[in-house]
């Protein structure tokens, strides 16, 4: 059970930590110079926890990267959207508490349609109305 519950934890903590230092950064601060540090610190933490937790489990390094698709190069890609998009929408003036619910949402229902159509997941009466209650949502928390 552990297992199941310990990655949505560590999501939540970090999405939550995540928010907080989008949307502080100074106004003045171009999005992409910002990204220019996350992104170096970020590689200097992954190949350290590759090194204490993985290297033991899957070999030398450079045997991973030999195993690579064209999977990491895109999510580079769109990592960069997403955090650009974060921040350009914090800039633009949307709140903490309603950006992230906004396009979580649309998220959700936009995968029910991607897990349906590329990997042929189905789509049930509870993902049918959760799509309802996702729109539902937006319209409220919107609503001013």
């Amino acid at each position: 059970m552990f297992n199941f519950i310990w990655p949505v934890c560590l999501i939540v903590i970090s999405n939550t930590v995540y928010q907080i230092c989008a949307k502080s950064l100074p106004a003045g601060l171009n999005p992409l110079a910002s990204l220019t540090v996350t992104y170096a610190v970020s590689t200097v933490l992954a190949g350290t926890l590759y090194f204490l937790l993985g290297a033991s489990t899957g070999g030398s390094l450079l045997h991973q990267y030999r195993m690579l698709n064209w999977a990491p190069f895109v999510l580079g890609i769109v990592l960069v959207g997403l955090e650009v998009g974060t921040i350009y929408g914090y800039k633009a003036g949307w709140q903490v508490s309603t950006l992230p619910v906004v396009y979580n949402s649309f998220l959700a229902v936009v995968l029910i349609f991607v897990g349906w159509l590329v990997f042929r997941e189905t789509i049930t009466w509870n993902k049918i109305v959760g799509i309802g209650i996702c729109l539902a949502g937006i319209i409220v928390i919107n609503y001013k």
